[in-house]
């Protein structure tokens, strides 16, 4: 409990399987103006950037869709042409689901199934007092439709658990002011991070990239000692997307920064 899949035993030797569950929700994840294939595109993309967050790959994905009764078919099939529209890159089967209507909005649901290598698998939990933390492409400003149009970067983690041993992972969905955290405390240390170095979206504030959220980035922590072969491997391997190194993880009583946010909550 408490990482991006969860990681069971595989018949085979060497495999981890591993299992997630997301969903979305309208006028929480998407407003009901937003088209349709749109949704259907963003609801497997979240799911797959969890995979992307323990170096895995998504095989099978089952799919529950919840709509109003009023809610035209042809709403319905645009929700599954966005579906198919991620899952068939990253040759992933859509074998089954269900199909239920509601007075209340509409939910798209998502079972999904894949593996990862036992020595390849990365959890929150494994960072390390003195780890560099990186990130990913650039944060803030996802509610200018980024959020609905981004690709998970599964191609990126398995590269780099490929050439890299890396301590801790974990998708930025809820905003670096939430996921940081969670990584941090999950590896029972703290952190340390330069705001101004963090890489910001056009127009965003230090602030909107702390905790606007659904950014779909990877934070991921690694050793000092490899972290100036990661960047220049990186230029020449990702050339068109930005890898910044944004601060290091502590000893937790070290940790004093009151002023860094607070990302996305449920339920608050």
């Amino acid at each position: 409990p408490g990482d991006d899949c969860a990681a069971v035993a595989a018949p085979g030797q060497g495999q981890l399987l591993l299992l997630k569950t997301d969903c979305v929700v309208e006028r929480v994840h998407f407003q009901p103006n937003e088209k349709p294939a749109a949704v259907g595109r963003k609801a497997m993309a979240r799911t797959f950037s969890d995979f992307a967050a323990m170096s895995g790959l998504p095989r099978f994905a089952l799919i529950t869709l919840i709509a109003p009764l009023d809610r035209e078919a042809r709403w319905a099939q645009q929700i599954y042409r966005g579906l198919e529209q991620i899952a068939d890159p990253f040759e992933v089967a859509i074998v089954g689901g269900e199909t239920s209507s509601t007075d209340g909005p509409a939910v798209v649901s998502i079972s999904a199934l894949g593996t990862v290598e036992k020595d390849r698998w990365v959890s929150r939990r494994g960072g390390k007092k003195g780890d560099v933390l990186f990130v990913t492409g650039r944060l803030g400003g996802s509610i200018r439709r980024r959020h609905l149009d981004f690709v998970p970067r599964i191609a990126e983690a398995r590269w780099l658990t490929a050439h890299f041993s890396i301590h801790a992972m974990i998708d930025l969905s809820d905003g670096l002011g939430a996921d940081l955290p969670r990584l941090a405390a999950a590896s029972g240390v703290g952190f340390e991070i330069d705001e101004a170095a963090l890489p910001r979206n056009h127009g965003c504030s230090i602030a909107e990239a702390i905790n606007d959220g659904e950014d779909y980035e990877l934070l991921f922590a690694i050793s000092p000692n490899d972290s100036g072969a990661l960047e220049k491997k990186w230029r020449k391997k990702f050339p068109q997307l930005p890898l910044t190194r944004i601060g290091r993880l502590h000893q937790q009583s070290a940790i004093s920064n009151q002023q860094f946010g607070h990302g996305y909550h449920h339920f608050q």
